[in-house]
């Protein structure tokens, strides 16, 4: 048996190990951070790698609520948080927003099914869609998942701030604005229906 670390093993969990000590080093007075956040709102978006809330909605530690999962969808675990969030640590007001060129339109939940189905190793892209490198393995658990999948950006936005806006555990008193990040521009976008959908009652 090996007494290597896994941290030797991995350079990424080598990197983010070291980061974390020069973050560490400098935390300063992010000790006295209050718990619940100190501009009272909550985004919900994606979990892209290449959208930073931090940075396109001026944040900084402490200051809001940042909620994500695969395409910024109103799923029972993201209201979930958002009550929580409200109920427990004051927020305010909401935001839901997706972006441009998402995976979530690339896939369908038959597609990922299917893909799942004989393997659960990562899959490729094609011009003929999506295939497994690998055929061995794979689960049928997949059949009981909704993926959230959408093909309309916009109604996507929409739909969302809709459910929000309609679950029974949601004061009709939080305004919940939708957005669209541009990835190209880095721009948040109004989605007009939806802010509409979510003007507090």
């Amino acid at each position: 048996m090996s007494n290597t670390s896994s941290a030797e093993n991995s350079p990424v969990l080598t990197e983010v190990l070291e980061a974390n000590k020069q973050y560490a080093d400098s935390f300063g007075d992010k000790a006295n951070l209050a718990l619940p956040p100190a501009r009272a709102f909550a985004i919900l978006t994606c979990m892209d790698a290449r959208l930073d809330p931090a940075k396109y909605a001026g944040l900084a530690e402490g200051d809001a609520h940042v909620i994500r999962n695969a395409g910024g969808r109103a799923s029972d675990d993201a209201i979930r948080s958002l009550i929580i969030s409200h109920k427990l640590l004051g927020t305010k007001e909401w935001f839901v927003i997706h972006h441009t060129d998402c995976g979530m339109q690339l896939f369908t939940d038959e597609i990922m099914r299917n893909l799942l189905s004989t393997s659960l190793l990562t899959a490729s892209i094609t011009d003929a869609g999506w295939k497994n490198n690998d055929e061995s393995g794979g689960s049928d658990e997949a059949k009981f998942i909704s993926f959230l999948t959408f093909t309309d950006l916009a109604k996507s936005v929409t739909e969302d701030v809709k459910r929000i806006k309609g679950h029974p555990l949601v004061p009709k008193s939080i305004p919940v604005y939708g957005y669209i990040y541009d990835v190209k521009s880095g721009k948040l976008i109004e989605v007009p229906d939806a802010t509409k959908a979510g003007v507090a009652g």
